[in-house]
């Protein structure tokens, strides 16, 4: 059998530019789609930059996402590009209700017109799960999203499960726990604590302001997770799995770890600010990867308290 080939969307993003890592050392022939923008941030994938094909398209056209598959003729399709930021879904919920729903049809359907064989994978979010019916949460959970953001991926989730079961094609969902990494945008709760516990060390900042401390949530390592998304497309059916770490800790153990990191008394340099609060907030995210672990041999490596660690130790070396 010869070179594989995979196209992943969202490429320069934090998942992106770990996928593609993982992709190139197995041997893949890497394309990845970027967005026409006027400002190129490419800073995620600097280091592979030559090593994968950067091709524009995107989620919102249609005939874009026709061309460059007929163009890669890939084997797999990571489908990774959408608006991910949750907050900006409030602000901006139909733009995301067309890049993270409306952006999934949109490439299923050019699999579908170009080649039925491609295999999907779609990102899934547990946000789907928002206002938790149970918990742990596991594949089978009922989805009751309590942001834009969550709505769209709820869509996004179905309509893969929709062409797989209209078309017999080979779709599957990954449903990911929040996963973090020194790559993770500077907007995300992690990186605005790490980041800000390496600059107040280095006397660049006086203080972080955060919204809700009590918050729960599952957090793992991106580099993990992209792991299991490729063991999705290696299996001989498609389905869909919960990816997570089945451990949660609060906001306030996030800023402990990050602070001890330094040296120093989070107590001194925290303050909370009612506008990081969510209209609706989502208190309690935990999920179980029993499915994932047992049918693709999958569980995480880093735990918690070394993935904090190692985003302090980034952020201290960048800052320096």
């Amino acid at each position: 059998m010869g070179k594989k080939t995979a196209l992943v969307t969202g490429i320069t993003g934090q998942d992106g530019s770990y996928l593609a890592e993982l992709l190139l050392s197995k041997g893949y022939k890497v394309y990845g789609m970027v967005r026409r923008s006027s400002t190129e941030k490419f800073e995620r994938i600097e280091h592979i930059r030559d090593q994968v094909e950067i091709r524009q398209a995107d989620l919102l056209d249609q005939l874009s996402i026709i061309d460059l598959i007929e163009e890669a003729q890939p084997d797999e399709v990571y489908n990774l590009g959408a608006q991910s930021f949750v907050p900006t879904s409030w602000v901006q919920p139909v733009l995301t209700a067309e890049f993270t729903g409306i952006g999934v049809t949109k490439v299923l359907e050019a699999i579908r017109l170009v080649n039925k064989k491609i295999k999907f994978y779609q990102a899934s979010s547990s946000e789907m799960f928002g206002r938790v019916i149970e918990t742990p949460q596991t594949e089978t959970t009922p989805f009751y999203p309590r942001s834009p953001y969550g709505v769209a991926k709820v869509y996004g989730h179905y309509i893969t499960v929709n062409y797989r079961e209209s078309y017999d094609m080979y779709a599957c969902s990954g449903i990911l726990f929040n996963h973090e990494s020194p790559r993770r945008g500077m907007e995300f709760v992690t990186r605005k604590v790490t980041d800000a516990a390496a600059r107040i060390k280095l006397g660049l900042s006086k203080e972080l302001r955060l919204g809700n401390l009590d918050a729960k949530r599952d957090w793992g390592f991106a580099g993990d997770y992209v792991e299991a998304m490729w063991h999705m497309l290696q299996q001989k059916e498609p389905d869909d799995f919960v990816i997570a770490t089945g451990r949660t800790h609060t906001v306030q153990r996030l800023v402990e770890v990050a602070f001890e990191r330094v040296g120093l008394n989070w107590k001194e340099y925290v303050q909370i600010d009612k506008k990081f609060l969510r209209p609706a907030e989502v208190d309690l995210l935990v999920g179980d990867c029993s499915k994932a672990k047992n049918q693709l041999g999958w569980e995480p490596k880093v735990s918690f308290e070394e993935l904090i660690q190692m985003m302090v130790d980034e952020d201290l070396k960048r800052l320096s």
